[in-house]
């Protein structure tokens, strides 16, 4: 009886433990037990707990604009179909550039320094001695030794105060631009300053006519012309304008008179005390020698 009701128990025991298998692994109706709203375990790696940097804007540099091929040269205008050169060659030099008695300039130079021909043409005068004195201070001696030339151009030059001329040089010989017509000395009423060339600009006369060869054209525009580079500059048109103007030998107006020599063994009658000192006009040269052609 006892073990019959084991028996029993036993097979009852077993039905709930297979009805209790088959419910687990399909549910209802064939349907899986599993929760449907359990997610797959993800794959992505986990958050990292360091910020992200932010970026931040580079400074731009200042826009560079490009850059520029060498500079072309450009070279000055043409304004005159001749050609002309400084008249100190290989030295440094100044001069002034302003009216000072006469419309010339004194070119400051070392001594030695070559005095060269401004342009072709033709020597006119040529003056090898140094005949100034300073007791009479003659107007036609005070540049000393000078040499003249009349350029291609029509207009003379002259260069004074040579410490000593070029051989060769001499009235009637043709000269090229550059070539050397003296050396730059102190002669003439330059003894007591530093060595310099005289340089005038006038147009061709007599030599009876020396305070016209002493300048009559300011020369600075066409030194700083030549000097620059600009050397078609030329002074003919303002030359011939003035010549025009005044004549071939105007009359001498500045610095004329020499100074007078009393004679030897003569000595000057005193002056009374009360006799009022009368002074004396400049004396003005009248020209009375016919001058040289035109040119």
């Amino acid at each position: 009886m006892r073990s019959g009701h084991i028996g029993q128990w036993a097979a009852v025991t077993g039905v709930v433990l297979l009805t209790a298998a088959c419910s687990q692994a399909t549910g209802l109706a064939g349907v899986s037990a599993a929760s449907p709203s359990t997610a797959p375990p993800s794959t992505s790696p986990p958050a990292s707990s360091t910020p992200t940097p932010t970026p931040t804007a580079e400074p731009q540099a200042a826009e560079q604009p490009p850059k520029g091929g060498d500079p072309v040269r450009v070279p000055p205008p043409k304004v005159s179909k001749y050609k002309y050169t400084f008249p100190v060659k290989g030295c440094r030099t100044t001069y002034q550039r302003k009216l000072l008695v006469l419309p010339k300039t004194t070119i400051w130079a070392q001594e030695g320094c070559a005095f060269v021909a401004p342009i072709g043409g033709v020597v006119d005068e040529v003056n090898i001695h140094n005949r100034w004195s300073p007791a009479t201070d003659a107007g036609a001696d005070r540049e000393g030794r000078f040499v003249t030339i009349v350029g291609d151009d029509g207009v003379r030059y002259l260069g004074g105060h040579l410490d000593t001329v070029a051989d060769g040089i001499k009235p009637g010989v043709r000269v090229k631009a550059g070539q050397v017509l003296g050396r730059v000395g102190r002669s003439g009423n330059a003894r007591d300053t530093a060595s310099n060339l005289y340089f005038a600009i006038s147009w061709k006369t007599g030599p009876a006519y020396w305070w016209v060869r002493r300048g009559m054209v300011e020369p600075w525009d066409y030194l700083d012309a030549w000097q620059s580079g600009n050397r078609t500059y030329s002074p003919r048109e303002e030359t011939l304008a003035l010549r025009g103007k005044l004549g071939e030998t105007p009359g001498c107006t500045v610095q004329c008179s020499s100074k007078k020599v009393p004679q030897a063994g003569k000595t000057p009658a005193p002056r009374k005390k009360k006799e009022k000192v009368r002074e004396e006009d400049p004396e003005r040269i009248i020209p009375t020698i016919a001058p040289f052609g035109r040119q």
